[in-house]
């Protein structure tokens, strides 16, 4: 059977971003006629992304310039899930991030509170900070030490871009577990719970009929096995080690999104 024909079966399709459909700031060739392909046939699309250095309107603004035929309710980022759980669950207490400044703002837009003090700071949130310091690195630890919860909206341990990788958040998380000796307790991306289940809650498909697409195996490959759906391990993004004992964990292991109907 053509593969073409195996992606028949399915109607809902989640897919990565960075790695899968663009990588820094160019978009993985044919990306954007796959995911067109797929919207002219009725199939249902949802983009999750574990990178909180930008916006979701970011992300759509972005893929629309490339003329991709997406709504911005069709984008999901860790941002999207951590902000939602402090909503529900931490709305008083301060925050403080190793993270960019558009992630911080988009938590204190909401009304979360945020602080740099160690001693009053309840909540430590770990992710992608480009600008990442041993000061920063310091005053998260204190917090720890002081009784802080350790969250991350992310635990990828690097991020594909331009020309190679760049450490990210479970690099980060490493050294603070190392130097606190606290484990991290919670975190909200891809592979977690809370980000496939809001992908789910948009899909509004059993699970049989969806397929998730990445570029990673630690967090795409292993949220689809995790919660019983198909995967595709596509070799644009970061650069997996196949070996035979992981070979077998992606049901599908193409080139690029494009292969699906090649």
């Amino acid at each position: 059977m053509r593969l073409q024909k195996c992606f028949e079966k399915y109607n809902g399709f989640i897919f990565d971003l960075d790695g899968t459909i663009y990588r820094g700031e160019r978009i993985i060739e044919k990306a954007d006629k796959t995911i067109n392909f797929l919207k002219s046939i009725g199939k249902r699309i949802v983009f999750v992304s574990n990178k909180t250095t930008d916006t979701v309107s970011d992300y759509y603004n972005f893929l629309k310039k490339y003329n991709f035929a997406i709504e911005e309710k069709e984008i999901i980022n860790a941002t999207t899930i951590i902000r939602k759980h402090l909503l529900k669950n931490y709305k008083a207490s301060y925050f403080y991030a190793i993270g960019e400044e558009k992630f911080i703002k988009e938590l204190k837009k909401v009304g979360l509170k945020y602080s740099s003090n160690p001693r009053e700071i309840d909540i430590l949130i770990v992710t992608l900070d480009r600008s990442l310091d041993y000061q920063k690195l310091e005053t998260a630890a204190l917090a720890l030490e002081n009784g802080a919860r350790f969250f991350a909206a992310n635990i990828d341990d690097t991020c594909p871009v331009s020309g190679g990788e760049i450490l990210d958040a479970g690099s980060t998380i490493s050294a603070l577990e190392k130097r606190t000796h606290r484990k991290l307790e919670l975190y909200f991306g891809k592979p977690s719970k809370y980000i496939f289940e809001e992908a789910l809650a948009l899909l509004q498909l059993p699970k049989e009929e969806i397929i998730i697409i990445g570029d990673r195996i630690q967090t795409d490959i292993e949220m689809a096995n995790r919660f019983g759906v198909d995967s595709v391990l596509v070799n644009t993004g970061v650069k997996n080690i196949i070996t035979p004992e992981n070979k077998q964990l992606a049901t599908y292991i193409l080139p690029s999104v494009f292969s699906i109907f090649e």
